[in-house]
């Protein structure tokens, strides 16, 4: 079993957001976690935007990880977003992002934080899971492909 999975469900998935900017596409993000995890939605999109302002999370090949710390979240906490049409977003490979895996942790949680993003890179540079993640046509299709995956150094 890998990290990922342990903090996600199908519910934290969205599929073919019409966001233009990655703005809306952070708007979309904070309202999720609004609807489906109680979080305030401002905080959850000041945290997001906060960190993409220090350098963008986009990796390449049509991806990104934004991230951000919340203050009293207890646990971590992972949305997917797959938008309709690529959204600019300082990619090194100056591709527009189409599939956002979101990363919110507890204010203080630094290590659990790295070791998150780290497994989340791994994923994400797989790329017939990545191809899957960007052609599946539902929710739950996509929560059981990162599900399933196996990190190369299983999660303790």
């Amino acid at each position: 079993m890998n990290r990922i999975s342990k903090l996600l469900t199908a519910r934290d998935i969205l599929l073919d957001v019409p966001a233009t900017s990655k703005k809306r596409l952070f708007e979309h993000a904070a309202l999720l976690f609004e609807n489906e995890h109680r979080l305030e939605r401002q905080k959850v999109f000041d945290s997001l935007f906060a960190r993409e302002r220090l350098g963008s999370t986009g990796l390449g090949k049509a991806v990104a990880i934004p991230h951000g710390r919340i203050r009293n979240l207890k646990t971590p906490l992972v949305a997917v977003l797959r938008c309709e049409n690529g959204i600019p977003f300082d990619a090194p490979d100056g591709e527009p992002v189409r599939l956002l895996v979101v990363l919110l942790v507890p204010e203080h949680a630094t290590e659990e934080h790295l070791e998150i993003l780290s497994e989340l890179a791994e994923l994400l540079s797989d790329d017939a899971l990545r191809e899957t993640l960007l052609t599946a046509t539902d929710p739950a299709q996509v929560y059981r492909t990162l599900a399933t995956w196996e990190p190369v150094r299983p999660a303790a």
